[in-house]
């Protein structure tokens, strides 16, 4: 399912799928029909810089700068949430 998904690949939250902040629940989360992911404070991190334009790799080089974190290990984690999320349904590949 997170086939193509690379350093240039752009991904988007799909239709029907949004983030906001959820007081109940004390965080952010994923809104999904008939699903909500909870999302950590690094989810949050990452995804409050998906827009569906930049790539992978600005997102992780915004991070890096944002976090003054090694680049390949945020590279690590952006990967494994956007897979996840994409296998789940709540992410996609645009580009």
């Amino acid at each position: 399912m997170s086939e193509g998904l690379n350093d240039h690949a752009v991904v988007r939250l799909p239709r029907g799928v949004r983030m906001r902040h959820d007081a109940a629940r004390g965080g952010w989360v994923l809104l999904a029909p008939e699903r909500i992911f909870q999302l950590d404070e690094i989810a949050h991190a990452i995804m409050s810089r998906v827009d569906g334009e930049r790539s992978v790799s600005r997102i992780v080089d915004a991070l890096a700068a944002d976090f003054d974190a090694e680049r390949g290990r945020i590279r690590h984690d952006v990967l494994a949430l956007f897979h996840a999320l994409i296998d789940r349904g709540v992410l996609e590949v645009t580009s």
